[in-house]
Parts: C-alpha cells; sequence; structure tokens
C-alpha cells in the first residue's frame, strides 16, 4: 500500500492531538499566522499557554531543520505573543496511515529572550507516539526563560517589600510580633519576607482572576497610583474572592494585610503590585514552581528542618515514574481518578503534589479529558499535604488552586501539624504523629472555609480532626527532611538534637520530642543514625495500600550503611518494580533539591499485593547530571520507561544499557540483586557501570575486568570475617563512663599512641606515625585494659577524601588504637597486616572501598566501623604462607614510597608498581591481568566521585613539551 501524503498525515495527527491536549486549539495549516500567505503545518494556541507551531515532514526529511527554525525569522504574533516554539517532526519513510501508535521523531527548537535558537534534544532526535508529543507540548508551552524571569522578579520585589516591614518592626513592635503570630514562626526577618511573599502571592491571583469573576475589581482599581486607600479597596476585593473560594490563597493574605496600619500598606502595595504585573506580564499562569522556588528560600527554620526545595525538574521526573507505576486505573475516567488517594506528609512548599497534579492532569487529557473538570476532586479528596510549617501549607495551597484558578472546590486535605511542646504539656513530631495506630490526629487545617471561626490571628487555624488511615494510600511521595537526631559532628555539631531544633526549641523540648520519635518508631525501618528521613520513609510504608507506589527523595546514604539496612531489607521483602535514580555529578548537579550540598537518589517501588511474590532485583540508573528542564525530565522518564532488555550486572564489565536523548548519552542503567542482608546498593552514582559490574563480581569471588576474556576465580571474603574491627572513638575517649581515655597530644614514649585524626600531608606513605596518645582516666583502669586489646597495626580510612588523600589503608610500626579517621583492623595472624596494606591500597582494594562506601559528597566516601565489617576484601585466610610472606615483602618495599592521591592513581608510578607485584606476584595472575587492572585503574578514575571535579596536575614542561 503506497504512503500517505503528508498533508493527510498532518491533518491526521492534528485531529489525534486534539483528543490529548485538552482545551488546546491544534489547527492544520490555518491562514493568517504568518505574512504573506504563508502556512505552519500545525499550530497549537492554548487560553494563557505560549504558541507552538510544529512543521512535519516524511523522513528523511533533509531540510526540516532549517525550514523549522526558518519560522522564527517570519516574527509571527499569535493571539498577541511572540513564537517562542517550533517543533520539526519526522513521520516514518513509509506511512500507510496515522494513528497513536505510529513512531514519530522530533526536535524543539526554542527562541531565547535574545534570539538565540536552541535545540533540544542538542543532536539527534526524540523519539515517541503522539502521546509523547502531546506530552512535549504541554511542557513547552510554559517556557522556563520566562519562568526564570518570573522568579527573579518576584524575589526582588519581595525583599522591597520585606523592608518596608523592617521599618515597621522598629517604629511599632506589636505589629510584626502579630504577623508571626498569624505564620506560626518566630518574629524574625525571614518572616517579614515570607509576609511578604505571601501578599504578593495574593497580589498576582488577584489579577489573573479579576476577569473571571463579575463584580472582583482588577487589581489597578484596589491598590493603582490613584486609589486613595488601597489597603481598604485591597481588603473589600479579597472579601469578595473569598465568598467565591480561593481559600488557600487568600485567607492568609487577608489576615497579614489587616494588621499594617495604612501608610505602611499602602507603600507595600504599591511595590508589591508592580512585582504582580511583572510575573504576571511573563505570561506563566500554569508555571505551578515559581512561587514554590521563591518560598523556599524564606522558610526560616529550613536549616534544621532540612527540608530542601524539590527542584521542579527533579519533581517533574520522580512524579512521571511514579504515576508510571500506578496500574489498572483508566486516566479517561473522573470517576477512577477521584478515588485515588495520594499524599506528601512532608510536602513543604508542595513541588511534588504539583507534579503528580500536572501529570494526572496531563494523562488524563491524553485520554481525551479535560484537566478542570477534575480539578474539584483533585484538591477535595485526593491530594493530602502535611507540613509542620503554616506558611509552606499557605504555597503548597496556592500551587495546587493556581493549576486550574477558574476553577472552584470546597476545601482541601492540606493540614498544618502540630509540632514542639504544646499547650497541654504534651510534645509532638508533626506528620510522624501519624506512626502511632490511632488512623484519627488532632490537626490544623488552615485552608478549609469551613473550619474557620474568623480571619483574625489565631482564629484562622482551627483544631480538627482528620483521619489518614494505615494502607489507605495508592500514592506516597515525599521529599521528607534529612536531619539526624544523633549529633556526632558536623554542621549541627552546636546543637543537642539538630532534628528537632525548630522553632526555638529548647533542650527538654528536643529530648523529649526525640523519646516519642523512637516511641512511635518501633519496630519499623527509623533508624535515628539514618535520620527523619528514614521514619517518614517508615510512615509512607504504613499509609501506603498493596499494589500502591511509593516514591522518595532520600540522601544517598540510604544506599550504604547499616542505619538504613532495615529500610532496604523492607523494600526487599514488601515491594516490587523497584527503581533507583542517582546522579554521577559532583557540586549542586549531583542533587535532585535545592542547595542540599549532598548527593541524592530517587527511589520508586509499588508495594507487594499479596499473593504477589517480591521481586529481588532492582533497576538502577545512573545520571551524568540532573535535569536542567522539564522537557529533559519528560525524555529521561520516558526513555525509562520505553527501554528494552537492560543490561544485568552480572552480565560481566561490558557497562549497562546506554540511557540518551537524541545523541547524547546521559546515563546508563542496569538490574542488580537487590540483597539488603549487610548489602549495600553499590550501583548508584556511577558513570562506569562497567565499574559495578567488576566490583560486583569481585565481591563474589570473581575477577572479571572490563576488556579482559578470562574470568578468574579471586576469593574474597567480608573483613568482619577474615579479622574484626575495633572500636569507634565515642567508646575510647566519649563522656564518663562510655570511654576510658582521655586524649591528649603525643610523646616519643607514649603507652597508650593513637592515630585519631587525618593529615593529609603525613599520610602519603602507607607507614604512618600516630598523632595523639591516649591517657587511662582514673577509675576506669580495667575498662581501659580491655579496650587496649583491640590495638593493632592496621586502621582502615572512615571518611575517605579521594581526591586528596592516598590510603584505604593506614599502617603503624607499633600497635596503636584508632581514632574518628582510622578505626583499627585486627587479625589473628599478623602477617595478615601486610597482606591488608598492600591488598587494601591496590587499585582492588580502591575500587571494593568505593564500592562498599557511602558516596553522599563530592568525592568523598564514608565507611563506618559496622559497614567496614560488611566490606569485601581479599580472602587472606586462603593465601599460603608463602603469599603472606611475599605480601610482607611487597609491603616492605612500599613502606616508605610516596603515593599520589587516589584520584590519581592511574598516573602513579608507585601504585602501578604495587597493582604489579599484587598481580603478578602475591596472586600469581599474567601480564595480561595486570594490564587490564590498569585499564581498571583508568575508569576509576574518571569517575566523578573520584576525582570531584579537581583538575589533573599539569606535567612538567620538557624540552619537546614546553608549557603553554
Amino acid at each position: 500500500m503506497p504512503s500517505i501524503y503528508e498533508p493527510v498525515a498532518t491533518t491526521q495527527l492534528a485531529q489525534i492531538l486534539q483528543t490529548m491536549t485538552g482545551p488546546a486549539a491544534v489547527q492544520p495549516e490555518p491562514k493568517n499566522v504568518f505574512p504573506r500567505g504563508r502556512r505552519p503545518d500545525l499550530l497549537i494556541t492554548a487560553p494563557g499557554r505560549a504558541p507552538i507551531v510544529i512543521e512535519a515532514r516524511q523522513a528523511p526529511a533533509d531540510h526540516l531543520e532549517r525550514d523549522a527554525q526558518a519560522r522564527f525569522d517570519l516574527h509571527a504574533s499569535i493571539d498577541g505573543r511572540e513564537l517562542e516554539t517550533v517543533i520539526a517532526l519526522r513521520y516514518p519513510e513509509t506511512l500507510t496511515a496515522l494513528d497513536t501508535d505510529t513512531p514519530l521523531q522530533y526536535a524543539a527548537f526554542t527562541r531565547n529572550p535574545d534570539g538565540a535558537v536552541t535545540r533540544f534534544p542538542q543532536s539527534g532526535w526524540l523519539a515517541g507516539n503522539p502521546a509523547d508529543l502531546a506530552g512535549l507540548l504541554r511542557l513547552l508551552s510554559v517556557p522556563q526563560s520566562a519562568v526564570d524571569t518570573a522568579a527573579a522578579a518576584l524575589e526582588q520585589g519581595i525583599n522591597a517589600a520585606a523592608q518596608i516591614l523592617d521599618e515597621t518592626a522598629q517604629l511599632r513592635p506589636a505589629i510584626p510580633q502579630q504577623i508571626a503570630q498569624i505564620l506560626g514562626m518566630d518574629n524574625v526577618p525571614q518572616t517579614r519576607r515570607m509576609a511578604c511573599a505571601i501578599i504578593a502571592n495574593a497580589l498576582i491571583f488577584h489579577e489573573r482572576i479579576a476577569g473571571m469573576h463579575p463584580g472582583i475589581a482588577p487589581l489597578r482599581a484596589a491598590c493603582g497610583p490613584q486609589i486613595p486607600d488601597p489597603q481598604h479597596q485591597t481588603l473589600l476585593a479579597w472579601t469578595q474572592i473569598l465568598q467565591i473560594n480561593y481559600w488557600p490563597i487568600f485567607a492568609i493574605g487577608k489576615d497579614l494585610l489587616e494588621q499594617l496600619p495604612a501608610a505602611d500598606a499602602r507603600r507595600l502595595l504599591h511595590q508589591l503590585r508592580d512585582t504582580a504585573a511583572q510575573v504576571n506580564a511573563a505570561g506563566v499562569d500554569h508555571a505551578h514552581d515559581l512561587t514554590g522556588r521563591v518560598f523556599q528560600r524564606l522558610i526560616s527554620d529550613r536549616k534544621y528542618l532540612a527540608t530542601f526545595y524539590t527542584l521542579p525538574p527533579s519533581a517533574a521526573l520522580l512524579a512521571r515514574l511514579a504515576v508510571a507505576k500506578m496500574t489498572g486505573i483508566d486516566w479517561s475516567d473522573p470517576a477512577q481518578i477521584a478515588q485515588l488517594r495520594i499524599a506528601d506528609f512532608a510536602c513543604g512548599t508542595g513541588a511534588l503534589l504539583s507534579a503528580v497534579y500536572e501529570q494526572i492532569a496531563a494523562r488524563h487529557e491524553q485520554h481525551g479529558g479535560q484537566a478542570p473538570h477534575i480539578h474539584p476532586a483533585m484538591m477535595e479528596e485526593v491530594l493530602y499535604g502535611c507540613d509542620v510549617m503554616p506558611s509552606a501549607i499557605h504555597i503548597t495551597g496556592s500551587t495546587l488552586s493556581g493549576l486550574q484558578p477558574e476553577t472552584g472546590f470546597r476545601q482541601s486535605r492540606l493540614y498544618t501539624m502540630p509540632y514542639g511542646r504544646q499547650t497541654d504539656g504534651s510534645v509532638k513530631i508533626g506528620s510522624l504523629e501519624f506512626l502511632q495506630s490511632s488512623a484519627a490526629m488532632t490537626l490544623f487545617n488552615t485552608s478549609n472555609p469551613a473550619q474557620r471561626t474568623g480571619s483574625a490571628g489565631e482564629e484562622t487555624a482551627a483544631q480538627i480532626i482528620v483521619d489518614i488511615p494505615d494502607a489507605g494510600y495508592d500514592l506516597i511521595i515525599m521529599n521528607p527532611p534529612f536531619t539526624r537526631a544523633t549529633n556526632h559532628e558536623g554542621a549541627h555539631a552546636h546543637i543537642v538534637n539538630p532534628a528537632f531544633a525548630a522553632f526555638n526549641a529548647s533542650k527538654p523540648d528536643m529530648d523529649a520530642m526525640g523519646q516519642r520519635l523512637n516511641q512511635l518508631g518501633k519496630n519499623s525501618c527509623y533508624h535515628g543514625n539514618a535520620g527523619i528521613a528514614s521514619a517518614f520513609a517508615a510512615l509512607a510504608h504504613r499509609k501506603l495500600k498493596p499494589g500502591g507506589v511509593i516514591a522518595l527523595v532520600l540522601p544517598l546514604s540510604a544506599a550504604a550503611g547499616l542505619s538504613w539496612q532495615a529500610f532496604r531489607q523492607t523494600l526487599k521483602d514488601e515491594y516490587t518494580d523497584l527503581t533507583i535514580l542517582s546522579i554521577a555529578a559532583n557540586g549542586k548537579d549531583m542533587s535532585f533539591s535545592s542547595d542540599t550540598g549532598m548527593a541524592e537518589c530517587l527511589i520508586i517501588a509499588r508495594k507487594r499485593q499479596p499473593p504477589t511474590a517480591p521481586n529481588h532485583r532492582a533497576h538502577f540508573i545512573s545520571l551524568k547530571r540532573r535535569p536542567a528542564g522539564f522537557a529533559p525530565a519528560s525524555a529521561i522518564a520516558a526513555n525509562i520507561a520505553n527501554a528494552g532488555p537492560i543490561r544485568k550486572i552480572e552480565d560481566g564489565p561490558y557497562a549497562g544499557t546506554r540511557l540518551t536523548i537524541g545523541d547524547q548519552l546521559i546515563g546508563e542503567m542496569l538490574t542488580a540483586p537487590n540483597h539488603a542482608d549487610n548489602e549495600s546498593w553499590g550501583s548508584v552514582r556511577l558513570s562506569d557501570y562497567s565499574l559495578a559490574q567488576t566490583a560486583y563480581a569481585l565481591t563474589n569471588s570473581k575477577l572479571w575486568l572490563p576488556g579482559h576474556p578470562t574470568v578468574i576465580d579471586l576469593k574474597t571474603a567480608r573483613l568482619g570475617e577474615v579479622g574484626r574491627l575495633g572500636l569507634v572513638d565515642r567508646d575510647i575517649i566519649g563522656p564518663k563512663p562510655r570511654g576510658p581515655f582521655d586524649k591528649i597530644s603525643p610523646s616519643d614514649t607514649s603507652t597508650y599512641p593513637t592515630l585519631w585524626n587525618h593529615k593529609a600531608k603525613k599520610e602519603t606513605r602507607m607507614i604512618c606515625l600516630p598523632d595523639a596518645e591516649l591517657r587511662v582516666r582514673q577509675g576506669m583502669e580495667a575498662q581501659a585494659a580491655t579496650a587496649w586489646e583491640t590495638a593493632s597495626r592496621t586502621h582502615i580510612n572512615r571518611e575517605f577524601t579521594f581526591n586528596s588523600q592516598p590510603l584505604t589503608v593506614a599502617f603503624t610500626e607499633q600497635k596503636s588504637m584508632g581514632g574518628t579517621a582510622w578505626p583499627n583492623t585486627i587479625f589473628n595472624n599478623e602477617k595478615v597486616d601486610y597482606a591488608f596494606a598492600v591488598w587494601g591500597n591496590s587499585t582492588l582494594g580502591l575500587l571494593l572501598y568505593w564500592w562498599h562506601s557511602s558516596r553522599q559528597q563530592s568525592s568523598k566516601a564514608r565507611m563506618t566501623v559496622r559497614l567496614a565489617e560488611t566490606m569485601p576484601v581479599l580472602d587472606f585466610r586462603a593465601l599460603s604462607d608463602q603469599q603472606l610472606t611475599t605480601a610482607e615483602n611487597i609491603f616492605h618495599q612500599f613502606r616508605q614510597l610516596e603515593l599520589k592521591p587516589a584520584y590519581l592513581a592511574d598516573a602513579d608510578p608507585h601504585r602501578a608498581q604495587l597493582d604489579r607485584r599484587l598481580i603478578c606476584d602475591l596472586l600469581n595472575l599474567p601480564e595480561t591481568t595486570y594490564q587490564a587492572v590498569r585499564r581498571l585503574t583508568q575508569k576509576l578514575c574518571a569517575e566523578p566521585s573520584i576525582h570531584g571535579n579537581k583538575p589533573r596536575p599539569q606535567p612538567p614542561p620538557t624540552p619537546n613539551n614546553p608549557r603553554r
């Protein structure tokens, strides 16, 4: 059958897209768009969104891209909007009919404000069906550049308005105190900025909805420059708006505006009116991330609550992957959608709930529905959000309401949770109160007009009872706080209990809250050393239905460490279809949230529904960088969902399945067993999965090297099986009665020497000198003698900075205790000390340390004492006496030789020689194996988590190669 003509295919595509794009108008070859009678193949327009043109040709379509970009030169104005996006689309070369399954190839061209045109993807083509294309159209109709412009204007206006309130605070201190009381925050500058942000948000929505309802005065008629009393007129307008609805947006804003003196209110309204005009002029009516992004920067207690804003593209990626795992739902049926229950018990400013809403609305439209039709049910019944910050709940309500601002609703399921010391003397711990067995909880709802008794001060929040049943939710999506109740070191060392330090909590309050969490978290996957995030993971598990989906943003430490073991065990036993995403990059690009400074992972899984058996495999995806926008996030999710067969970690060192956008490699994927028993997920934050495959094989006593065809038996075992670990530092010098020693400066005649801290300049050789001395505390002599029995000559690096430190294992001439940086390793046979030092500082030892550790920081890995016990090492018990003697000889050859930092191991002649002696002399393997190990070294040093973006030193100039 011959191919159909392009115009016929375009008409058929228009008909299909029209059923998938909600209120958008999809016009084939419309007139009067371009000058001189030129017509686009397709024009897509929708109220409040930017127009998009599609130019379509049948493959190979040689001049398609040129023709698409030429549309910008025609300077078209469509419904008063400049054309910013043109999509070049290729039909299959042979096409008899176009339907919903027809494979399409397409690329998007976007004209930036400076006139430059960018292409997405940078090269190659996106592949998908018409539904995928419809999803891209929805995303591109809100240009990210406009969102950025509006966000900058909003933040600048809020800061300027806050200066007015700061002046008010100096002259009338009672007023900012009242404002702080309304917001449930401390009377500090951040609170005043938050108040300005809430008023600005209300003004923005006021302008947008003024034309939707009769009798609502536009902004200029309420607080324009000619209005003699803008405060009075604005409050009148907001009272009228509240009679219609929009309580989440205007209720608290009205309360705040009423507190201000008329003169101050005039100045503030004039400033924020101009700000609202700038934001609305940017044309980002549907940019749900706009206010959330700015509000997150204003939450004063974020440093203790550790609630970092989920970046909008990251939220979209997680939401799409999560919704894709929700099965058995007819997305065309509003009644089925209304039956869903979706929750975020740490919702912050609502980024994740908004992203889920967007995904559900998109699927509903792609199945022929209209998003406004499901808005009341989504707000009234489907979406549940909880947080301890009243201002955050306000923004969540605003962002969700703003997705369909023209559609009203009766109530919402957004709750401010009790937190800290209560009036009855009890303490509450926010949403984590739901860990107790009772399903009925006392809450505060700030967005339900039926629950409000007035519009001033403490009457804003009414106490209500709500049911949050166990096993009651179809999807739970969260980016929970990361803080820990324990306080051993780090940024919160001066805080008694940083997990509960918000809102100026006293030490007794923090202690009581910690005790309550320990009580409620019993018999769950919560662990104090893992932090509050593990408690929220336990909460999610408890509230999720069998068959429901869990979607979490967690610190990368969730992939390693015994404190997260119970969580990983829960996923292994109770979940299936497990997906873990991480980012191999460094710096801000290694997290999915804003400002965390640490690596994160996305975990998505479906709760097992008996009699379904658990699937003990996980799907790992490691991205080269976090998604830079909504379109890349959507493309990543689509490629993951549409991936064919994925390489297994057991398949050998051939790397993972490539993940691409167009021609650009953006990451790798592989599947691996989900072993939770004392095992970490090593397959996270890697750029080259052949390293994972080699490390996995080595863990299972197989040496399988990239580019080396032979698989070699090489027996390995856990470090705790071939030896044992010494004491943690708190058992040595902790407060009485825990520690029997005090740490003092070292001396040449130390009775109890210790290798305690890192001193990089003195740790370039395997032989290290003790840097401190221990002194026995009076009355604790017997305990000190018992502790000293753990002294040894070998020590493992507890916190390895790969781009500045060379040693995995340090060796002291005399027995010494280990400290915070260098815990002891103890072997029954002292000859093993030499073998462990040689092995640990070789490429293979470094690989297994890196594979097994927590890589949450740039170029830094952590290895707790308990985690080190489970680290795979060469099984020294299998070495012959001759091999142990060889190991000792190798050690003495290298004991005083300088080693370069680990990230330069591939350029270190001493490390290369050490590898050769280990492979060829100790293990009796051929030269080809040694060469493969050195290739492995190059791969390892190329990993971002090894080099941390630190530049490699320039080689010294030579006569033949002078440095320029």
